[in-house]
Order: structure tokens, then C-alpha cells, then sequence
């Protein structure tokens, strides 16, 4: 039972008091850090595809050396 009155004695007014001291990105702000994120999500996939492609290329070479070596 005296959980229930600080609940609604202190908590949800300090919620309250909280809530009002929040300020919300406008429009134009979620538009530009929306398109950095997307513009940033782009670079570093090609990144890791390159990365990708120069590790996978790096084994296939070291097994068609390792095959020779073993006749």
C-alpha cells in the first residue's frame, strides 16, 4: 500500500515535471539525420562487401596454392 501512494505522490509527478522538459526533433530534423543514416548504412555495407570480397578471394588463392603444394 506504500508503494501505491509514492506511485501517485511522487512518481507520476516527477514523470510529469520530466515529460516537460523533453523537446522533440522537428520534421526537417528527423528528414536529415533519416538520410545520413541511410547515406551512412550504404557506405559502410559496400565497405563490408568489399572486405568481403578481398578475404573470400584471399582464401580461394591460399587453397588453389595449398592444392598444388599437394599434387
Amino acid at each position: 500500500m506504500k508503494w501505491l501512494r509514492y506511485f501517485f505522490s511522487e512518481f507520476i509527478p516527477e514523470v510529469i515535471s520530466e515529460m516537460r522538459k523533453v523537446t522533440f526533433p522537428s520534421r526537417d530534423e528527423v528528414m536529415q539525420t533519416t538520410v545520413v543514416v541511410i547515406v551512412t548504412s550504404f557506405i559502410f555495407a559496400f565497405y563490408l562487401w568489399a572486405a568481403d570480397l578481398v578475404i573470400v578471394r584471399g582464401y580461394e588463392l591460399l587453397y588453389e596454392m595449398m592444392a598444388k603444394v599437394r599434387g
